[in-house]
């Protein structure tokens, strides 16, 4: 059985863009913890390094877990420069919200000023072209014969629950008609979509995460679907550190069920939060 060490530079030698990206946002990640002990300032109720953080960590899972999609696939051109493209783009994204934390102001959803605009848009932008990329990694890895079938499965199970988890994010850019009539009146700081569903951003929220309780949640769906990418692996590895033997049709029927989960978590948040909800209303 070869070594973690071994296991590293092997896949660093398959996918080291995915590697290399995987390292650096873990170090934005680092940079903006550093923000959360020295910088006391707050934003819309919550500390203004926060966002960078979880992005820094959720994005460095992200990208780990599809150097091992990548890793099955073979190195041909395309999928080289869509995981090089994938990695820094996203790296690019976690330094602009970090940026605006350094500025103060919101990321998301910040149409305030021409610049905030176009920061926000280049967001926009670099998750469609990410979302894209994945949707073309996840049918070549789709169209690739298995070694490890049960691991395999998990990888494109999660990818394309974590594809779909991703697109909830595009409901949340909506603009509300309440910041439609505040920008048709000049109110400012302008705002461009939210969210949170029946109540307004930066309301009372869970500890760590911050999602409402007072409120639907977007970033309920948006994280299950996101993170199943981790998830479903992990399950199959949990699976095989339980039993004495491998058995493929065990690890698959036990990730069947861990997929059917994740999805229909996934779908229950999203009503929820659709209908205004909050998972968990202590207030």
């Amino acid at each position: 059985m070869p070594s973690f060490r071994g296991a590293a530079r092997d896949l660093h030698d398959r996918q080291p863009a995915l590697v290399q990206t995987t390292i650096v946002s873990l170090a934005l990640f680092g940079v903006a913890l550093l923000g959360l002990l020295f910088d006391p300032r707050v934003l819309l109720g919550a500390p203004i390094w926060l966002k960078p953080a979880k992005f820094g960590l959720s994005t460095a899972m992200y990208l780990g877990a599809l150097a091992f999609v990548a890793a099955d696939l073979q190195p041909t051109p395309l999928v080289r420069r869509a995981s090089a493209a994938i990695g820094w783009l996203f790296v690019g994204e976690i330094l602009l919200v970090s940026m605006q934390a350094v500025r103060g102001v919101q990321s998301h959803f910040n149409v305030d000023t021409l610049f905030d605009n176009i920061v926000f848009k280049t967001m926009g932008l670099i998750i469609f072209i990410v979302s894209a990329l994945s949707i073309v990694m996840l049918v070549l890895h789709v169209r690739t014969p298995l070694q490890d079938r049960a691991m395999g499965m998990a990888l494109r199970f999660g990818l394309a629950l974590n594809i779909i988890g991703g697109a909830v994010g595009w409901i949340m850019t909506i603009p509300q008609p309440a910041q439609l009539a505040a920008i048709r009146a000049g109110v400012h700081p302008f705002r461009g979509g939210a969210h949170t569903v029946g109540a307004a951003d930066g309301g009372v929220g869970m500890a760590v995460t911050n999602w409402s309780t007072i409120g639907g949640d977007l970033r309920i769906p948006h994280f299950i679907g996101l993170h199943a990418l981790q998830v479903l692996p992990l399950v199959v590895l949990l699976v095989r550190a339980v039993r004495a033997r491998r058995d493929d049709a065990v690890e698959r029927s036990v990730l069947t069920l861990a997929t059917g989960a994740c999805a229909a978590a996934f779908f229950i948040a999203l009503l929820q939060a659709l209908g205004g909800r909050p998972l968990l209303p202590l207030h």
